[in-house]
């Protein structure tokens, strides 16, 4: 079963990174200098290349956070789409931060682009294992007390 406060805390989490997805973007393209752990063109392209997939994961914690209040088994898709693309984001950007020496040349700049890092994965990797963990509940607990006809939970209940 999964309980309220587990559920609440995990649509506060899923709000938080929506924001801070939401006023990141707001910053770069108001004033880049208030994120931007550089100043070269490059890096301003490549950033450029974030809002799509930035805009992805925005959308499913959005997704998980509706279906996690309606108690809905599409939860678990929405959960670990986000959990992948906060994966994906982490894995793109470390990537470049490696190869252009991002952390360590650009001052407060750059750990500041390090901790992003750290925070992206380290909330991705606890969305997967907290939906993980939790799989069950979210597809046979959240709406109703019998699985859907044809799943496995029902045909096993003879059991």
């Amino acid at each position: 079963m999964l309980e309220d406060r587990d559920r609440r805390r995990l649509i506060t989490v899923l709000a938080v990174v929506t924001a801070i997805d939401v006023v990141y973007w707001i910053a770069w393209y108001a004033d880049r200098s208030l994120v931007a752990s550089n100043t070269r063109s490059a890096y301003y392209e490549f950033e450029n290349a974030f809002p799509l997939a930035d805009g992805w994961l925005a959308l499913c914690c959005v997704g998980a956070i509706v279906a996690l209040r309606a108690r809905r088994p599409i939860a678990l898709m929405w959960l670990l789409l986000a959990a992948g693309a906060g994966v994906y984001l982490f894995s793109m950007d470390v990537l470049y931060d490696l190869e252009q020496g991002i952390w360590w040349s650009s001052g407060a700049g750059g750990v500041i682009e390090l901790g992003i890092n750290l925070l992206t994965i380290g909330v991705s990797l606890w969305f997967l294992r907290w939906t993980w963990l939790r799989r069950d509940a979210l597809l046979y607990d959240l709406s109703a007390p019998v699985a859907p006809r044809g799943s496995v939970a029902a045909d096993n209940s003879g059991q």
